[in-house]
């Protein structure tokens, strides 16, 4: 399907959060007609009335709570929120109905006009994709930072001119269902176990990442991380040019780690690119995310003086490995983003004190081994919350890790490591688990954790 083929028909977006209105918003600017669907009846459609704000083109129908099947013959198009599987039975429903599936991002990328560079990954995207939008900014004189992170793709789309740049966090869910999707750059930090209840298996959920790269040629380029199993496997079959960074080997070819100094080798020769101090980002998985971004900028033709500036000024992304104060001689981290294991292992890499370790919360289905061996000797007590503590409990002790107590609840376990930690150690929220049964999101519970630390 072609965007002119949506022009004057009947497109289903289901969904009423940003990715849904941005969605509806560009469907009715270029002359489609949205048909916005939501299956919480607790959602009015007064609400997303005001949602959809200055609204312009054809009156959009809402429907709320069942889709009729007289509707769904009307359609030509889906376009589902990121949170909607493509399994579910709604989707089946439509797909049995002969409709084309594409995601925000797709129906986006069909309207939008410049070049895109694409960045997925189970972790990092954010804090890659913060600092590549800042250094496209300080080469080109139209960007946009769009997708995952929080803005609509598809809201933006048609302000874009030939000349942008479009900078896009883009999510295993938002690839589900891409066709004309096409990234100049794009760059696949990490395959790590996430999202398995929602793909299943950890070969879909590297398919899904690995989309990315659709319709991408050599003369396109994907940066991938040497280090990660399934990254380093993707580039032999991988359509675009590949560019590898490696914080663990020394390559003959791209961005590697020696020490404490960022290093790129390519045709024979090596060169420093900068050490690490430079910078304000603490952390291998940063430094990791820095060469990435260094890689994604030159391979925009942006020079090297311009990328490394912007680095060096850099700070951290909130609620990723974020320093917050220090207190009675304690230093309190927030890594509310470090929803699943690996990210959360990162974390822990990047403290250099005996630690207080506040984990656990929603139970997305994962393993938490890895995470237990990471403590080596950092994590002085492991303060559990959430329905997965008795799991992480449970793995702990298999491990021969016992420094563990329960709490009921959050504010409780703030209260524990205030009280206990002393002078010279750390305070790290790093739940490895996603935040939804205390929290609408990991940003709320990142917030409350600052608000807490800056109050005492």
């Amino acid at each position: 399907m072609l965007a002119k083929d949506i022009i004057g028909k009947k497109v289903l977006v289901i969904g009423t959060g940003i990715s849904g209105i941005g969605s509806a918003r560009l469907l009715g600017k270029v002359g489609a007609e949205p048909v916005i669907f939501d299956e919480n009846t607790k959602v009015s459609e007064s609400a997303v009335k005001e949602k959809l704000g200055d609204y312009e083109g054809a009156e959009p129908k809402i429907i709320i709570g069942e889709l009729p099947d007289d509707v769904i013959k009307e359609l030509v198009l889906v376009v589902p929120s990121p949170a909607v599987p493509l399994d579910s039975p709604l989707i089946m429903r439509l797909k049995d109905a002969g409709l084309s599936i594409w995601s925000e991002i797709e129906l986006a990328f069909n309207f939008a006009k410049g070049q895109l560079v694409a960045i997925t990954g189970t972790n990092g995207k954010t804090t890659t994709t913060t600092l590549m939008g800042e250094i496209m900014a300080a080469h080109f004189s139209s960007t946009y930072v769009v997708g995952n992170i929080g803005y609509s793709y598809a809201e933006r789309a048609l302000e874009m001119t030939d000349d942008t740049v479009s900078i896009g966090e883009i999510s295993s869910f938002q690839l589900e269902a891409v066709e004309n999707f096409h990234a100049k750059v794009s760059a696949i930090l990490n395959i790590t176990p996430d999202h398995l209840n929602r793909h299943h298996t950890m070969e879909c959920y590297a398919a899904m990442k690995e989309n990315i790269t659709n319709n991408q040629t050599k003369d396109d380029t994907c940066v991938l991380n040497y280090d990660n199993e399934y990254t380093r496997d993707f580039a032999g079959r991988c359509p675009a040019k590949v560019v590898f960074f490696s914080s663990k080997e020394k390559l003959e070819n791209g961005f590697y780690l020696e020490g404490e100094d960022i290093m790129l080798a390519e045709n024979g020769s090596t060169a420093k690119i900068m050490n690490v101090h430079e910078m304000n980002l603490v952390g291998t998985c940063n430094y990791e995310n820095v060469m990435a971004a260094i890689a994604m900028g030159m391979a925009m033709n942006i020079p090297l003086d311009t990328i490394l500036g912007v680095v060096r000024s850099f700070k951290a992304v909130e609620h990723r490995i974020e320093y917050v104060a220090t207190k009675n001689g304690v230093d309190y981290y927030n890594d509310s983003k470090g929803t699943n294991p690996d990210a959360a292992i990162q974390g822990i890499k990047a403290m250099c004190k005996p630690t207080y370790l506040i984990g656990g919360g929603y139970d997305k289905g994962s393993e938490y081994d890895e995470w237990i061996e990471a403590f080596d000797g950092k994590v002085k007590k492991l303060v559990l919350i959430g329905v997965t503590k008795e799991k992480i409990a449970e793995c702990a002790d298999k491990h021969g890790f016992h420094d563990y107590v329960f709490m009921e609840t959050y504010a409780d376990a703030l209260k524990f490591c205030s009280d206990n930690a002393v002078s010279g150690e750390a305070v790290l929220l790093s739940p490895a688990c996603a935040s939804w049964d205390m929290f609408p999101s990991y940003e709320v519970r990142g917030k409350e954790f600052k608000d807490y630390v800056n109050s005492l």
